[in-house]
């Protein structure tokens, strides 16, 4: 029998899997200097592999053959005690009970298509989007309509339009709300409020993407949806440790509901049971020895001046040609090229 012949689920259809992701693959296969635009990740100099290095060694030594046993669904408690401290000195201070681990933050998006999304569902994203993140929701059946993006980030304003012409309310809407992937752009205070109206009035859930906030290097911050919306069960905050300690290590978190989290432990132990233990433990002695801190004031620098490099280069080389965002924070640019018409 061949593959055309196999009875697949009738969700195979909407697995488009990831143009972004599948880069790496082809990329490992290069033997040559590569300068890749393909997806935002940390630079290799920007990872504390010294520092991993030794807390790991350190972190076998007292743990013994437990570190490679199965751990806790929701997180192990050095790591979730850790972090709860550090989010203590944030705007995003939270409480245990709304805290799970999760492998990375794509599984954090992965558990909200899986609790929220059922086939033909109506679910926002933004234009232009983060592509994995479309095609986690569309794994799930949802029915995507797109809304455009200008310098505040997405212009809520335009939502109950789209939404009329739908002809039914979003099960949820789907924003990166800082240094938006791939635009960089911070979606403003008023829009932020105006969106978790809205999400109100439809019982929509804001899956509330934001791994490169604390990334901000220019300007002041704003306040998220999870200090916004004061624990409102509607908002479901995905973070990682991706993009400010390394994207290999797959260790992230939720921040949600008690009663999603509840739900959340469930579907977890039915995909992966545990987050991995090493790289939790890594995580959080990384944490507790202080390192957290300093490490985010050299990427902050250094991501400062490799924004200020890229403009001085687009300014050389294509003024006139093109027009492109500026960027107070994260990985991301975004590069308009000008009509042959010159608009």
């Amino acid at each position: 029998m061949n593959a055309a012949g196999l009875p697949w689920a009738a969700r195979t259809k909407d697995l488009v899997g990831s143009v972004i992701d599948s880069s790496t693959s082809l990329l490992q296969r290069q033997t040559h200097d590569i300068v890749s635009f393909a997806m935002g990740s940390p630079a290799a100099e920007a990872v504390p592999s010294e520092a991993f290095s030794e807390i790991y060694s350190s972190v076998l030594t007292s743990n013994g053959a437990g570190v490679f046993a199965y751990g806790a669904t929701d997180g192990e408690t050095a790591l979730r005690d850790e972090l709860l401290a550090h989010l203590e000195t944030t705007p995003e201070r939270t409480s245990a009970e709304r805290l799970l681990i999760t492998s990375g933050g794509m599984q954090g998006l992965d558990l909200a298509g899986k609790l929220f999304i059922d086939p033909g569902d109506l679910v926002i994203v933004e234009a232009p989007k983060y592509t994995n993140g479309s095609a986690t929701l569309l794994a799930y059946g949802a029915d995507i309509v797109e809304a455009p993006i200008d310098d505040d980030g997405l212009i809520v304003e335009a939502l109950p339009e789209l939404v009329r012409k739908a002809g039914r309310r979003p099960k949820a809407i789907y924003v990166i709300p800082n240094f938006q992937n791939p635009t960089g752009t911070v979606m403003s205070l008023d829009r932020r409020l105006l969106l978790l109206a809205l999400a109100r009035e439809w019982r929509s859930v804001i899956i509330d993407d934001d791994p490169y906030g604390i990334l901000r290097f220019d300007g002041g911050n704003i306040p998220g949806f999870r200090e916004l919306g004061g624990g409102d069960p509607l908002v479901f905050s995905v973070r990682t440790f991706s993009n400010i300690l390394a994207p290999g290590l797959r260790v992230g978190w939720v921040d949600a509901d008690p009663t999603v989290v509840a739900k959340l432990i469930d579907a977890k132990q039915t995909m992966d049971t545990c987050t991995n233990v090493p790289n939790q433990l890594l995580s959080a002695e990384f944490l507790r020895r202080g390192r957290l801190e300093p490490h985010l004031d050299l990427l902050r620098s250094e991501y400062h001046t490799r924004m200020r490099a890229m403009h001085a280069s687009l300014e050389k080389h294509f003024s006139g040609l093109a027009a492109w965002t500026k960027p107070q924070g994260g990985f991301f640019l975004w590069l308009t090229l000008a009509s042959p018409g010159g608009t």
